[in-house]
Order: structure tokens, then C-alpha cells, then sequence
């Protein structure tokens, strides 16, 4: 009877230890003799303890730091970059059997990536054109990475860091804009009051009543302040007529 038990023991223990439940967003490489068999979906799965094992993939969208690189510029301005990279695995065959640390490799091969696109143009473009400057290095990662079934989903450039004289640089170039703008659009808004008054000389030419009704709107303005003193503008024409009368009476 003993014998029976120590079987039943030891299939049991044989049963238990080669049970894997592979969760949905996972992948399992199975090997048996270290040879690749398959590639085992999500569930309940059964392995052959020792003669069999597996690998587990993730299949998620995985996130990848760039770490900082000192970047010498199309320009020469020495800079300090990283980035961020974001990757999936499409082929969990390809993934393990490929290359021996995916991880690594796209950590590694995306550094150089972000040396070689940043150092070939100009400062201005990498702050201005931080997106274009990740699709170039995302489409460089992915082609070095197509063979090892992984898909480059996205690669964004985070921190710029700059000399502290450039800095003072940029702050400078940024206040002078600003400036410029202000003057543009105060000269703008002059030009602006020009022209209209330009179009009002035009109406009050046109209608010689209308100064007067703007010399009345000036009185009834300048009572309603409470002066003590009131300067009364004497219309010329009144003048005129005034002299001519006493050439005629004369």
C-alpha cells in the first residue's frame, strides 16, 4: 500500500507543479528540451515539471524611460535630453527567441536614437518641434525593431535642460519680442486713431454744423465738471460778419 501512496504523491506533486495560469494580457513561450514548441494562450495550461518550462511575455503597452543624454547640438549649444518610449509586443515568439533582453535593447538602441536625431539640427527646431523630433526616433527604433515582433507605438522627448547663460538667452530674446509686439500693436491702434480722425475732419468739412453741435456737446461737457472758470470759444465767423458790417456801415 505504501508504494501506491508515494505514486499517488508523487503525481500528484508531478500534476501541481506543472500548473500555469497565464492571465490575459500575458503570453507564455513554451520550450521542452530548451526547444521552442509554442506559444501558450491565456487559462488553465499544464506544463511537463523539468522536461517542459515557459516564459512569460507581457503583451501590454509597456513604458520605457530614456534616460538623459548630453547632446551637443546642429548649433553648438550643449543640452541635456530624455524622453519617454512606449512599446508593445505583437510576436511573444519573436520577442524571446530574437533577441536575449528586449527591454535593454530598446532602451539602448532609443538613446542613441535620441543622440543621433537631436545632434543633427538646431535647438530652436528640438523646442519647437519636439513631436516631429519623436517620430524621427520612434521610426529608427522601429525599424531596428521590426524583426523582434515588437510594435513602437510612441516616443515623446520630456526634458530640455539648457546651459544657464542660454537660458538668460532665451529669457532676453522672449522679453524683446514681447516688446515688439507691444509696439506693433500700439502703433497699430495710433494708425487706427488716424484714420478715424482723418474720416471725422472729412464729415465736419462736409457738414459746418456739425462742429457746432460738437462745440454745444464741449459746453454742456465742461459745466457738468464744476468749474469756476469757463472758456468760452467765440466761433470766427460771427467775427467776420461782424467786420464786415462795420466796413459797410462806414
Amino acid at each position: 500500500m505504501y508504494p501506491i501512496t508515494i505514486l499517488f504523491i508523487f503525481l500528484l506533486i508531478l500534476f501541481l507543479g506543472g500548473i500555469r495560469i497565464i492571465y490575459q494580457y500575458k503570453r507564455a513561450v513554451k520550450f521542452r528540451f530548451g526547444r521552442f514548441i509554442k506559444v501558450l494562450q491565456p487559462g488553465f495550461r499544464w506544463i511537463i515539471p523539468v522536461i517542459e518550462t515557459v516564459q512569460i511575455v507581457d503583451i501590454r503597452v509597456i513604458t520605457s524611460n530614456i534616460d538623459t543624454q548630453e547632446i551637443m547640438t546642429r548649433d553648438n549649444v550643449p543640452s541635456k535630453i530624455n524622453g519617454v518610449l512606449f512599446f508593445e509586443i505583437k510576436d511573444a515568439q519573436k520577442a524571446v527567441l530574437e533577441v536575449a533582453d528586449y527591454h535593454f535593447a530598446i532602451s539602448q538602441l532609443a538613446q542613441a536614437s535620441l543622440r543621433d536625431v537631436c545632434g543633427k539640427v538646431e535647438l530652436d527646431t528640438i523646442l519647437s518641434r519636439r513631436d516631429e523630433m519623436g517620430d524621427n526616433i520612434r521610426e529608427i527604433v522601429e525599424r531596428e525593431t521590426k524583426d523582434w515582433g515588437i510594435a513602437i507605438l510612441d516616443v515623446k522627448i520630456k526634458d530640455i535642460e539648457l546651459p544657464e547663460n542660454m537660458k538668460r538667452s532665451m529669457a532676453n530674446q522672449a522679453e524683446a519680442e514681447r516688446s515688439r509686439r507691444a509696439r506693433i500693436i500700439l502703433a497699430e491702434a495710433e494708425q487706427q486713431a488716424a484714420v478715424k480722425l482723418v474720416e471725422a475732419g472729412k464729415m465736419i468739412d462736409e457738414s459746418p454744423s456739425a462742429i457746432k453741435l460738437r462745440l454745444y456737446q464741449t459746453l454742456a461737457d465742461i459745466a457738468s465738471e464744476k468749474n469756476s472758470t469757463i472758456i468760452f470759444p467765440f466761433p470766427e465767423e460771427i467775427l467776420y460778419k461782424k467786420k464786415d458790417s462795420k466796413k459797410n456801415i462806414e
